[in-house]
This record gives structure tokens, sequence and C-alpha cells, in this order.
């Protein structure tokens, strides 16, 4: 598989949970400062949202690798249009557009790679601003920390998930994995998380609003799809 960033990089905004995903330790020294002048369409992309139920924070994107941002690639790949592919070893996330082309997405994923989901599933169901509760065997590890929320926290501007969560179900079971957005921008592009894939915020806006109930989303390490 190639990817190659193409000039006509894609702004469209969003066209118009889970257990075990938060982060479990904090990683430092990730951020890449993106040059003295950042350019104002990503600036745009990745600025505040203020149309949703809670404000959606600018993304401070000097501590996020320009990589990561969200692009729209020359993708060659054998899914049909509409499949969702996750490569967990580059840390990407594509929503196929066909033509051999696709959206691409800087995530997040699992902190080690036992702890990341592999293969076919469909998004199962989509839930914005969506309530988050621990596993138990992150409360059995931290109690402290996760033991305040065992029966849940409800969606808002701190609960880990995010504004939107996509979650991946097989054979009509939930795989309790999720595709999510952070508050933690500067973990995109890591391996930090207890296994669900996150995006940026304004990220997962966007990718929520172009995927339907029902797509399939292949999550692989690394090869062709």
């Amino acid at each position: 598989m190639t990817t190659k960033i193409s000039r006509r990089s894609l702004i469209l905004g969003a066209p118009l949970l889970l257990a075990g995903c938060a982060t479990e330790r904090r990683v430092t020294g990730i951020a890449r400062p993106a040059g003295p002048r950042i350019d104002p369409y990503y600036q745009a992309m990745y600025g505040p949202v203020l149309n949703e139920p809670y404000p959606v924070a600018a993304v401070d994107l000097r501590k996020v690798n320009p990589r990561f941002w969200r692009q729209q690639v020359v993708y060659d790949t054998y899914e049909p249009a509409g499949t969702i592919v996750v490569d967990i070893q580059e840390r990407f996330a594509y929503s196929v557009l066909g033509n051999g082309e696709a959206i691409r997405y800087g995530v997040g994923v699992g902190r080690e790679e036992g702890l990341n989901f592999q293969g076919e599933a469909r998004i199962g169901r989509k839930a914005a601003w969506p309530r988050w509760t621990p596993t138990p065997d992150m409360i059995a590890r931290d109690p402290e920390k996760y033991l305040q929320y065992q029966n849940g926290m409800e969606g808002g501007p701190m609960n880990p998930l995010g504004p939107r969560a996509l979650y991946l179900y097989v054979d009509g079971q939930d795989t309790l994995f999720r595709l999510h957005g952070t508050v933690e921008p500067w973990s995109i592009g890591t391996m930090v998380s207890s296994g669900c894939i996150r995006f940026l915020n304004q990220d997962i806006i966007d990718l929520y609003g172009r995927t339907p109930v029902g797509t399939r989303v292949v999550v692989q390490s690394g090869g062709l799809a």
C-alpha cells in the first residue's frame, strides 16, 4: 500500500463507550512545532466548534505532528468506497472515497499491541457526546482514578470519548472498541490508549458526519487493505 499526500487537502467540516478508552499513562516529549506560522487553512480546520451542546476547543497544532492532520490522499486499496480502514502501525485511519483516494486522519491507538482490536467490524451504532464507563479491569488496576466512574460519566467536555463515538460490532455484538474523540490531542500519533482508536475532536466530528451505521471497518497492523 502506498499513500501520498494530495495537494487537494480537504476540509469539509462535519458533513452537514466505553469501557477501556481512557489513557492510563502520559506520554511526554511528543510536541513537534509545526513552524513559526501555521497555515490558516489548518487553523480553520482545527479551530473551535461552537455549534455544539458543549464547546469544542481549538487544537493546539504545535503539539500535533503535521503528518497527523487531516488530509485527502492518494490511497491504493481493495476496499470499496465508504469503508473505514485503520492502520494501527502507521497511526492512520482512512475513510475510503474510491477512485484511489481517501480522507486520512491521524489517530492514537492502544499502548500495547495486544490491546488493539484487529480484524473486520461494522459500525453498530453512533453517539454524539457519548457516555463513558471504565472497564472492571481498569478499575481494578487503578481504583483511585477510575472507581469514581464505575457508574459511568455523562457526555461533556471532560469525557474521554470526546464529542462523538462510533461503536464497533462483530456479528451483532458490541466489541467494546470505539472510534472516538479525545481530551488529549497531544496523544494523536502515539500508542497510549487502553485499546480504542482516538481522533482529534474536529476529525471525529467530520468522520461521524460521513459515516452511516452499518459501515464496514477494517482494523489492521500495516499492509494493503
